[in-house]
């Protein structure tokens, strides 16, 4: 070895000893101070317990609590996360009046990372104004409209019924909710051309696309891709920048009123172009990223228990009648039953509850108290983020909800058939039973359009449908643990059915 290169490898040396040493003595140096929750650093200087809480969220926080009671706080890369896993001592920090705990700055750095969309002050006010006035009420009810025409179109095709539909054709339940949910969901949002057949096959080459991101998306949110994951990254989010941009749907009839006037209010704050490309992005994943998955827990829960679709189809027949398609027309349903289904309301829940695993996350802006429903306060640091897990803490919750891991399609009815709202745990009604769509601030602004397509769809397949499992001996697949803490769960691996068109009048 040459005088220089020994030299080199000393510099090298010594400056990875150094960095080493700084991220030890970052890690010595934090310690629990009074008043201060449980502190678990983990072993591993910086990383603390990042890896195993990456590997299994819900198996690590299991364990957690276990060890350290309802409130603890661990380190994951550097930065320390608070978790409170008692739900009656939710009330506060999701109300939090005196704006101590931020959701929208650690928002904010995500969808930037996620996007590339830089987000303006007011953006958080303006996608609540805009779907409070587009995705509830009358506007609803015309969306509605326009989504059960979407499915029409993916579903039977431009054309409508024909002998083609009429065998059974096999597929993956989980691809097919996905797909069906995500192409149809797109050009209700997005818009049509006059070229219907085009529109479809061009929405299904996105979604195929959007696989490829959905993949990687769990590990890319945790920085912890190879390097030709991140040039994949990178290659999909420059392909939905383009597929998805301002230009490319100029010419397209029906975009939403949803989606136009929140573009027309970045036209007014003067965002460029390139930027509003990027925000559309954002927004075809948070519209689109969970129906699907979420439907297919539904189907399959109703292909699993007998007696629970048996129950969906005798409330739809009610409301329905013995729905049957016309020759060459599309799907006829009268939207507006979708207010009349307390069943199904009750299985979607029930499928919810069991699919859906949000992290509701809060940025602590000053050193603060946190009241615990037992009364005592913990303090936590300016600088952590304060973290909720519900699907743990209150979905699996045995208080709340009796044998939490089983699917009972019943569970949110009460015996007259009216919607069950009264939960308890420890003797005390609980406000939070049921959280998938988040809470407080950070609730899903779009939740009643999500669940009016996820309605719609299950609707037509229970009703014009015949299914069935290609093994009805086969298990709901378990969670994939890379998914939990990212919205809707997905299965490990698909469950396979057939299904077939009822005869048309």
């Amino acid at each position: 070895m040459s005088a220089g290169m020994a030299l080199w490898a000393l510099t090298l040396g010594l400056l990875l000893l150094t960095a080493l040493g700084h991220l030890c003595l970052l890690h010595l140096r934090r310690q629990r101070r009074p008043g201060e929750p449980p502190l678990d650093k983990g072993h591993v200087p910086w990383l603390g317990h990042a890896l195993a809480f990456r590997k299994n969220m819900f198996k690590f926080l299991k364990g957690m609590r276990e060890k350290h009671g309802d409130i603890f706080t661990v380190q994951f890369g550097g930065q320390y996360f608070t978790f409170v896993m008692d739900p009656l001592s939710y009330g506060p920090i999701l109300k939090d009046t005196k704006r101590r705990l931020d959701f929208v700055s650690y928002a904010r750095q995500l969808v930037f990372k996620v996007f590339g969309y830089r987000s303006l002050d007011g953006d958080h006010h303006m996608i609540h104004a805009a779907s409070t006035k587009y995705l509830m009420g009358p506007s609803l009810q015309e969306l509605n409209k326009v989504m059960l025409d979407s499915l029409s179109l993916v579903i039977l095709g431009p054309a409508g019924w024909g002998p083609g539909h009429s065998g059974w054709h096999e597929e993956g339940l989980f691809n097919f909710c996905y797909k069906v949910l995500f192409t149809a969901g797109y050009l209700a949002l997005f818009g049509f051309t006059r070229d219907k057949e085009q529109d479809v096959l061009q929405a299904q080459a996105l979604f195929s696309e959007f696989c490829k991101f959905d993949v990687l998306f769990p590990r890319f949110v945790y920085s912890l891709l190879g390097p030709r994951e991140w040039r994949e990254i990178g290659r999909l989010q420059r392909l939905f920048h383009k597929m998805v941009s301002v230009r490319e749907n100029r010419d397209k009839e029906g975009v939403s009123s949803w989606l136009s006037f929140m573009l027309q209010y970045l036209r007014e704050q003067e965002v460029p172009e390139d930027m509003q490309d990027k925000f559309n992005f954002m927004m075809l994943w948070a519209s689109q990223g969970n129906t699907g998955p979420s439907s297919f827990w539904a189907l399959a829960f109703l292909l699993k228990h007998p007696e629970a679709m048996q129950a969906v189809r005798k409330e739809a027949t009610g409301l329905l009648g013995e729905a049957r398609l016309k020759d060459r027309q599309p799907f006829q349903v009268d939207v507006s039953v979708l207010h009349h289904t307390p069943v199904l309301d009750s299985v979607m829940e029930e499928s919810l509850r069991l699919g859906a695993s949000p992290t509701l996350l809060r940025l602590v802006q000053e050193d603060c108290a946190l009241k615990m429903a037992s009364g005592q306060e913990y303090l936590v640091r300016r600088g952590d983020i304060v973290a909720l897990f519900p699907y743990l803490s209150v979905h699996m919750d045995p208080d709340i909800h009796p044998d939490p891991t089983a699917f009972q399609y019943d569970r949110f009815l009460n015996p007259d058939g009216s919607r069950k709202v009264d939960f308890y745990k420890a003797g005390r009604k609980i406000h939070h039973y049921s959280m998938p769509w988040g809470a407080g601030v950070s609730i899903c602004p779009g939740r009643f359009f999500a669940l009016s397509e996820m309605k719609l769809f299950l609707l037509l397949m229970v009703t014009h449908f015949d299914l069935e499992l290609l093994d009805p001996a086969t298990p709901v697949p378990p969670v994939d643990p890379n998914r939990w803490g990212f919205g809707t769960t997905q299965p490990t691996h698909d469950l396979h059915f057939r299904y077939r068109l009822r005869p048309p009048e």
